[in-house]
């Protein structure tokens, strides 16, 4: 039977953490007790997000895509915290646009901070659980890991690839008391998804998404999509006939992700460019 983690005084560390989901589950972890280590590409929101949660968080600089960058991470907060209890991997960039369209930078960077940013925090925190015995590891993917959506193809990719990352890895912890859940959000409110509309998928509010986190400490499913019904609709689209689904992605105007509003995605935009093309 798994050792249940009682998050008073537990230590959690979430990347991409200084805004959005990462900073709404960082509030929330440390508002039950957990002392919270907050990892980012920029240092200084990374902090001043810690002093905004307070209880004693605290903020690192963190690139997922670099794994000795990782490893300064995990050291940091193991120093400061003491030994890992719960692992959140949230960070994530979904650039948008037709496939063809983006280059092959852009590709690449969704995968490596997609992707082995998420197998580089698994790789480097299972081995400490697995030696105590206990420990949480929470993927946060997407429900576009489950629902392809267009203009998003590499990023589709990206979170197909966490979900069934997470699913084979699930399997061999079992019996190690070491859980994994993989959350599915839809499209949430955050800067990632400013200005785009992933119609069928509705916008959900971080707090939504840090409450499932949060929660599957306790009760370590699987996964977890947000709003659950939207899980059931993604597992449903993989048995409809796909005439039908075509019909229905047509009236839903489902190539809105394709353009985007230019305007309110600017910022993030020039975010990420500054990232791919330094």
């Amino acid at each position: 039977m798994t050792e249940k983690i009682a998050l008073d005084g537990a230590t959690v560390a979430i990347t991409g953490a200084a805004r959005g989901i990462g900073l709404a589950t960082a509030r929330r972890f440390a508002s039950l007790g957990a002392r919270v280590a907050i990892g980012d590409l920029d240092l200084a929101q990374a902090r001043a997000a810690a002093a905004e949660v307070g209880h004693g968080a605290t903020g690192y600089a963190l690139d997922v895509a670099d794994k000795d960058s990782y490893v300064r991470f995990l050291t940091a907060a193991r120093a400061d915290h003491g030994d890992l209890d719960v692992l959140v991997n949230n960070a994530g960039i979904m650039p948008n646009g037709a496939f063809l369209e983006l280059d092959d930078s852009t590709d690449r960077l969704q995968f490596d901070v997609n992707v082995f940013g998420v197998i580089n925090g698994m790789k480097l925190a299972l081995p400490g659980m697995l030696a105590r015995g206990r420990g949480h590891v929470v993927n946060v993917a997407s429900l576009a890991g489950k629902f392809p959506v267009r203009g998003l193809a590499v990023y589709n990719a990206t979170k197909f690839a966490v979900v069934g990352l997470s699913a084979a890895t699930r399997l061999e912890l079992e019996g190690t008391g070491v859980t994994l859940t993989v959350v599915l959000p839809s499209a949430v409110d955050t800067p990632l998804a400013s200005g785009l509309s992933m119609a069928p998928l509705p916008k959900v509010k971080p707090e939504a998404i840090a409450r499932a986190v949060v929660d599957s400490v306790s009760r370590p499913r699987a996964e977890v999509a947000v709003p659950s019904y939207v899980g059931q609709v993604a597992t449903l689209s993989q048995i409809t006939p796909e005439p039908v689904l075509r019909r229905v992605r047509h009236l839903l105007r489902d190539d809105r992700a394709l353009r985007g509003d230019a305007a309110a995605r600017a910022a993030y935009q020039a975010e990420l460019d500054g990232r791919i093309h330094p």
